[in-house]
């Protein structure tokens, strides 16, 4: 495993390296196109064991980190303005020093490493001819393609609601669930990755890339919906209209009273 480990960091490095053309594409473009590039180095490693029900995840994994990445590209090309509000990039690259971009380079790699574990460490178990348990594979999968498909939604739905009213706050289709469903569709996607691969954490130091990988992941997308929870505040706290439908939609956990993480500093990104 350490020699597929060690390619898969390689070639996560070398797709992240996009994020030195601007710092946000560590995190968008880089993301997203590294999972791509990770099941599909996985797929070609462990071609000669995969398991149909393997193949299927890697492949839905593969095409998830396509769409998303593809997504966001497109997005900037369409609406520069609006993704300069909402971007990572608080400051031009030129603001930050070789060493800082350096560590946030890394930091990615290793959290898109750590998310990816459990799949790695499935695959590494049946090419040494364990199979494991596939039943969680069939429920972690389920529920990670009800992540791709909840985020997949949700960004659409935001898309055409933008057009119909961009100086409005979505609050239609699955807005009415939680005011932040891609990033509920995030978490979903991998949590279901973490619970595939479950019976394939034999030893401490998996489930400890395994579980850092998910806090990791959770930590971003909980950063993220602060951030974006500002910046609503800021264009349309004076609304009552909008004040009623936060006070109503809990942030991103449907059915958890849970309806602002702004005042949390610890996840200020």
């Amino acid at each position: 495993m350490l020699q597929t480990l060690i390619i898969l960091t390689l070639i996560t490095l070398a797709v992240c390296c996009v994020g030195w053309k601007k710092m946000v594409y560590f995190f968008s473009l880089g993301y997203g196109y590294s999972i791509s590039a990770i099941t599909l180095t996985l797929d070609i490693l462990y071609w000669n064991s995969l398991t149909w029900y393997m193949a299927v995840l890697l492949l839905v994994l593969f095409l998830y980190g396509i769409r998303l990445a593809t997504y966001l590209l497109v997005r900037e090309l369409k609406r520069p303005a609006y993704v300069k509000t909402v971007s990572f990039d608080q400051v031009n690259n030129e603001d930050r020093s070789v060493m800082a971009m350096c560590m946030i380079w890394i930091a990615c790699v290793l959290l898109y490493i750590c998310q990816t574990f459990p799949i790695t460490a499935h695959l590494d178990a049946l090419a040494q001819g364990i199979t494991p348990n596939p039943l969680w594979t069939y429920v972690g999968g389920c529920l990670a393609i009800i992540g791709i498909l909840l985020e997949a939604i949700a960004d659409h739905q935001k898309n055409v609601a933008k057009k119909v009213d961009p100086s409005r706050w979505v609050d239609t289709g699955v807005y009415r669930l939680v005011r932040f469903p891609n990033y509920l569709g995030e978490l979903l996607l991998w949590l279901g990755v973490l619970i595939s691969g479950i019976p394939a954490l034999n030893t401490w130091w998996h489930w400890v890339v395994a579980i850092l990988g998910f806090i990791g992941i959770t930590y971003v997308m909980l950063s993220g919906a602060r951030r974006l929870e500002l910046r609503q505040d800021h264009n349309y706290g004076d609304n009552p209209d909008y004040q009623a439908y936060k006070k109503r939609v809990p942030i991103m956990f449907p059915f958890i009273p849970i309806y602002s993480v702004k005042k949390y500093e610890w996840l200020k990104g």
